[in-house]
């Protein structure tokens, strides 16, 4: 399977936890799509293929225990493109929510894995290209949120990292912005929420009467960021795949937001400026 990014120090639960999928927060859009709350167990392979052919147009795909790759020998993104079948650990809490990403991003997912594909052909599996190194980034922590262009300024405030003025003084905003999830590190670090848990931000800005509110915007989504990656100049974008303190993002947190709490200059950090 392929080294994840969850931070070294980071443990994640060893059971099952339902009641994680109950509560408001960083979960509430994967609750809201599929019935976590109600499995008495982690989904197995069979269940999350389920889910997959449900969602998305692959019906041809499935996920399989990952003992079907260690059977098989070859390297995970080439297991991938040549069978078409996910591996999966089972019970396991990282690979759980890399397959629901799959089932709610799959073109993206799949010119991902394309991608990794030419870069291997080109250059070999040995060392990661930086284009590979920003995919894996992507894939492990992303978080994708679509900008018009009245809310750039917004854009422009986390990029400097002007974190009070993003996610207090405009708190209002984010509803509307709606951004979502993509990397399953952040979900699987979110199993025990700590602060210092930090997304990379990537942009996609869309003209100004296009929305994207609810849960169904996951296709909407998932459309525009793999025609995107066709080329891969969005993850080549040095602005793109900025810090995102992701417990700041309003409503993604449990504990007070208030200013005290985005006044912790530990976790939202100041910009450095270079000389």
């Amino acid at each position: 399977m392929q080294k994840n990014s969850v931070n070294p120090r980071f443990v994640a639960p060893t059971e099952w936890q339902p009641e994680l999928f109950l509560q408001p927060g960083l979960f509430s859009a994967l609750a809201a799509t599929f019935p976590l709350a109600e499995q008495r167990h982690f989904p197995s392979p069979e269940q999350l293929t389920q889910w997959l052919h449900q969602r998305t147009p692959l019906q041809d795909w499935c996920f399989v225990e990952s003992s079907v790759l260690d059977a098989d020998g070859r390297y995970y993104e080439d297991f991938i493109y040549q069978s078409r079948q996910i591996p999966v650990r089972l019970n396991n809490w990282h690979d759980l929510f890399g397959a629901l990403i799959w089932c709610l991003f799959p073109k993206s997912k799949q010119q991902m894995n394309q991608l990794h594909m030419e870069q291997i052909q080109q250059f070999g599996s040995k060392e990661r290209t930086k284009v590979r190194h920003k995919l894996t980034l992507l894939d492990e922590c992303g978080v994708i949120m679509c900008i018009k262009p009245s809310q750039r300024f917004l854009l422009d405030l986390l990029r400097n990292h002007q974190w009070t003025e993003a996610f207090y003084q405009h708190k209002e905003l984010w509803t509307e912005l709606n951004p979502l999830i993509f990397g399953h590190a952040n979900y699987e670090m979110a199993t025990k929420p700590f602060i210092g848990l930090t997304a990379k931000l990537c942009c996609i800005e869309v003209p100004e009467g296009l929305t994207c509110t609810n849960t169904e915007g996951y296709d909407f989504v998932d459309d525009l960021l793999a025609a995107q990656l066709v080329n891969a100049d969005l993850l080549l974008d040095n602005q793109q795949l900025s810090p995102l303190p992701l417990l700041g993002v309003p409503g993604w947190h449990q504990q007070a937001q208030d200013l005290d709490f985005y006044a912790d200059t530990s976790y939202f950090r100041p910009k450095r400026h270079t000389t």
